[in-house]
């Protein structure tokens, strides 16, 4: 008998279901410096506080880049772990406010629609909408995303 994926499979997935995941990440300082720094993104807004205290925030900003990682990754394991061929693509990505350092962040995942695939007969197409909030319960994020999710093994 073959393992249980952790994602869940195209069949299991109804469109209006959300999906609220219990992972929550506190951003620190450390977090949105190595990010910015492994993706060589030099942005002063997130680096150099004397900038930024200048800016509309009046304070650094996290990386817009580490808020969408975190708000899909946290999201993996309750979604598409063992159970995705692959993201086909992003439809949306909105930041509705910034995160600063220090803010808590949830998330959960409603999915929009699915179809059968064409061209693949053991796979389905799923639109999902991921939404990441902060501990003062603002939408931080939204974001629209499409992936190629595996049907059900036969006998499962």
């Amino acid at each position: 008998m073959t393992e249980r994926a952790a994602g869940k499979y195209f069949e299991e997935l109804i469109p209006g279901q959300i999906y609220r995941h219990g992972i929550t990440r506190t951003v620190t300082e450390t977090d949105n410096l190595m990010f910015s720094v492994l993706t060589h993104n030099c942005q002063p807004l997130h680096l150099d506080e004397e900038f930024a205290k200048k800016s509309i925030y009046g304070t650094r900003i996290v990386n817009s880049n580490f808020t969408l990682g975190l708000i899909t990754g946290v999201a993996v394991h309750d979604m598409t772990l063992g159970t995705t061929m692959g993201n086909l693509g992003y439809e949306a990505i909105e930041f509705t406010k910034p995160v600063l350092l220090g803010d808590t962040l949830r998330s959960e995942t409603e999915v929009i629609s699915k179809r059968e695939s064409k061209s693949r007969p053991d796979t389905g197409i799923v639109k999902f909408e991921h939404r990441g909030y902060n501990q003062r319960n603002e939408m931080v994020c939204r974001i629209v995303r499409t992936g190629l999710m595996l049907k059900l093994p036969a006998g499962a």
